[in-house]
């Protein structure tokens, strides 16, 4: 005989997961998560992504023995034992055994239990080869397939009749429990199952059929099928499966037909059910289901628990199988992996349905997000969006209250907003309150602060971007609603730029491919990865970057965004930095300042590394610094006018070439008497007064001629305007509106500090 167990009580009726209590610990340590996950993880270039195709071996880690694995999508039970992937197929076959050995002489009831999930459909399939390899008939009737008493009653006895009749030897079998069966047809009074009413069918010829009947009697028509059953050698053995996903009603209506039923010889009846569920279903007036359920079963199997250590086999190969064929499953942090499977995913998994709901969510998750996001933070999500939906339609309110730095916390009052609604998540999660905990601590640290955790500032935001994680807000987007944000779209195009910055070609073409609008946030974004760069980045990049500043256009933006030059210098700063030693540093900028096409991209360049108050990092040493500086200015000398005219800031360089001439005693620095450099002059020489009212978003902008600077370079204002009449004797094309700004300044108007020009 197989033991019988008492089933561990789950959250609920019908549960198929463990409490929390029950599921840990998972593990007696992490490394088993890391080490089985591990197998996935391909380099490809990238230190913690995870490569496509099919898994592999990885850091000597070796795949789990038993190669079955459950597909991202079935969630069918097993037939046979090849795909026993939990090891039930020899106490199937001692099962099979036990019914070929009960006496069944006046019928029996055997119960496979179980909570839902739990595999007793597979179970029970498992131990029907060996019944049928032992000669026993084995017939199935699946009740969920039919609703109603009257439709249970007549379903049951003709499937039955059905089946049979397909086996020449037991056809006559088949024929006599059909003619029983249709003696209850209709029938309104069935004593032992109960007030059955007839509706609906109240025809003269079903009540001719039914007062026939009554003249039969039932008792001619059980006489005949017991007497054929007991000539039977080998039992026939009827499987009822899923009796649990039935209605209180139906459950109680099927119990009633096995009870009345039972009692036939060499019929053995499999029923298959969630024992909390039915006992609940049962239980009536005062009377414990449980005791009416004894009364029914003769003998009750409880399926085994499920091993832990096989549960989580079959969860990382579930997963395995979900993303092998996805080309970019996303990054994959193993640190983060073991805190997120054994405190996330684990404690909400308890049979093999889970593994499979789970599996075909990921699946089609990872397989939409192209890796765009970290697989450890999609793989938490998923199990949340999969078995705590509550949690999850609040985590779509919540993105600014979970990713929001500490800087972020406008006051008391917004902060305290925030803290509720992390309170209300956490209260979302009911009895796996401490899951969401976790997923809180795991995946959105800045949240942590609501619950006298650590605060985060804006710098780790930087950082959780980089490694696509969900703390970064645009990332949470990306994942809760498949859209690509601005600053998530910049950093995607920064990272696959940042791939190529040590090929020059590669990365100059790829970046002006992505056209000019979008590109000043792109290479903003390369800041994210100043951690990464390495020596081979610098002299390439710093080089594009340099190159690309001319091509930059002054967006429209608000008023305090940074303008393209500070982009590009933080981030060549930042290469530049990336050297470490100052001598490394210096032949670099020796080596990057040839390449380099405009004289203001290397002032750019040479004021990075230089001395330059509130301007210089101070890289090199100050003789350097001097020595390129003073280089540069004679580069300005030598330029003809046709070089200086091409130069987008020529103002501002030659501003700064006759600052640094008067300092250092050099001769001065002369502007060529050419129409093309006065133009070029005043078209660098005019900007926008942008101002912003109280309380108002809108802009406003009005013209600007720095004309004390343009003096300043020409050397006096009578020299200036002779060259802008000669400027304009020429009728330069596209200058009109600048020439009528000129033309104010030189008449004596000056602007205000608010004024419309």
């Amino acid at each position: 005989m197989l033991p019988r167990h008492e089933p561990k009580p789950g959250r609920e009726a019908g549960s198929c997961r463990p409490t929390r209590s029950n599921s840990k610990p998972i593990h007696k340590g992490r490394r088993t998560v890391t080490n089985w996950f591990l197998r996935l993880v391909r380099r490809s270039g990238q230190p913690s992504a995870l490569g496509p195709g099919s898994p592999s071996t990885a850091n000597g880690v070796s795949g789990p023995p038993n190669p079955t694995s459950v597909g991202p999508t079935a969630d069918n039970p097993i037939r046979d034992s090849q795909s026993d992937v939990l090891g039930r197929a020899p106490l199937a076959r001692r099962f099979a055994q036990q019914l070929m050995s009960l006496d069944a002489t006046e019928g029996s009831v055997v119960g496979v239990l179980g909570p839902w999930g739990s595999g007793k459909t597979s179970f029970v399939n498992l131990a029907r080869a060996d019944l049928e390899a032992a000669g026993a008939t084995v017939l199935d009737y699946n009740p969920w397939m039919f609703s109603g008493a009257e439709q249970l009653v007549d379903s049951f006895f003709l499937e039955l009749s059905a089946q049979l009749g397909l086996r020449p030897e037991l056809a006559e079998i088949g024929k006599s429990l059909e003619e029983y069966g249709e003696a209850f047809s209709g029938f309104s009074l069935w004593p032992l199952l109960g007030p059955w009413v007839e509706r609906g069918r109240a025809t003269t010829k079903l009540l001719a059929r039914i007062l026939q009947r009554r003249k039969q009697g039932y008792s001619g028509r059980r006489v005949r099928l017991v007497t054929a059953l007991a000539a039977l050698t080998r039992p026939i053995v009827v499987i009822l499966d899923d009796i649990d996903r039935l209605s209180t009603g139906e459950i109680r209506d099927v119990f009633r037909l096995v009870r009345l039923t039972a009692s036939f010889p060499n019929v053995i009846y499999v029923v298959a059910f969630d024992r909390l569920r039915v006992e609940q279903a049962l239980g009536e007036q005062g009377i414990p289901g449980r005791d009416y359920l004894e009364k029914i079963l003769q003998v009750a199997v409880d399926l085994p628990a499920v091993p832990e250590a096989a549960l989580d086999r079959q969860v990382f190969m579930a997963i395995e199988h979900a993303i092998s064929g996805v080309d970019s499953p996303g990054q994959f942090d193993a640190d983060i992996w073991s805190d997120v499977y054994m405190e996330i995913i684990r404690p909400l998994i308890g049979n093999m349905r889970d593994v499979r709901r789970y599996a075909a969510a990921v699946h089609g998750t990872v397989r939409d997000l192209a890796g765009e996001v970290a697989l450890p933070d999609v793989l938490a999500l998923e199990a949340i969006r999969v078995f705590l939906p509550d949690v999850f339609r609040r985590l779509h309110e919540s993105v600014i209250s979970l990713t929001g730095t500490s800087e972020r916390a406008y006051g008391r009052q917004a902060d305290s907003a925030s803290k509720a609604q992390i309170d209300r998540l956490v209260e979302a999660g009911g009895d796996d309150a401490e899951v969401v905990r976790d997923l809180i601590q795991r995946l959105f640290p800045a949240a942590q602060r609501h619950s006298g955790g650590m605060h985060y500032g804006s710098d780790s935001k930087a950082e959780w971007l980089r490694r696509r994680r969900v703390a970064h807000s645009d990332v949470l987007r990306m994942y809760l609603e498949r859209v690509v944000g601005e600053e998530l779209q910049a950093f995607t195009d920064a990272e696959r730029a940042w791939l190529l910055m040590a090929d020059d070609a590669a990365f100059d073409s790829y970046l002006r491919s992505l056209g000019n609008e979008r590109l000043q946030d792109v290479i903003g974004s390369l800041e994210v990865f100043e951690g990464q760069f390495a020596p081979e980045h610098v002299i390439p990049g710093g080089v594009v970057l340099l190159n690309l500043l001319e091509d930059l256009p002054d967006r429209d933006r608000g008023m305090f965004d940074l303008g393209p030059g500070v982009v590009v210098r933080r981030v060549v700063y930042r290469l530049l930095r990336s050297l470490g030693d100052t001598d490394a540093i210096e032949r670099a900028t020796r080596a990057m300042l040839p390449r380099v096409r405009t004289l203001s991209a290397k002032a750019q360049l040479v004021t990075i590394v230089g001395y330059r108050e509130d301007a210089g990092h101070k890289l090199i040493s100050e003789a350097a610094a001097s020595e390129l500086e003073a280089s540069w200015r004679g580069e300005i000398r030598s330029a003809p006018p046709s070089l200086l005219a091409q130069e987008r800031h020529l103002l501002r360089i030659l501003l700064l070439a006759k600052e640094g001439a008067s300092s250092a005693a050099e001769p001065s620095i002369e502007v060529p008497d050419s129409a093309d450099v006065t133009l070029a002059l005043l078209r660098s020489a005019r900007s926008d007064m942008r101002a912003q009212a109280m309380g108002s978003r809108a802009v406003r902008r009005s013209p600007r001629l720095a004309w004390d600077r343009l003096l300043e370079v020409v050397g006096h204002e009578d020299l200036l305007q002779e060259r802008i009449s000669r400027l304009k004797a020429m009728q330069p094309e596209d200058a009109d509106e600048l020439l009528a700004l000129v033309d104010r300044y030189s008449s004596g108007w000056r602007p205000g500090d608010f004024d419309d020009g």
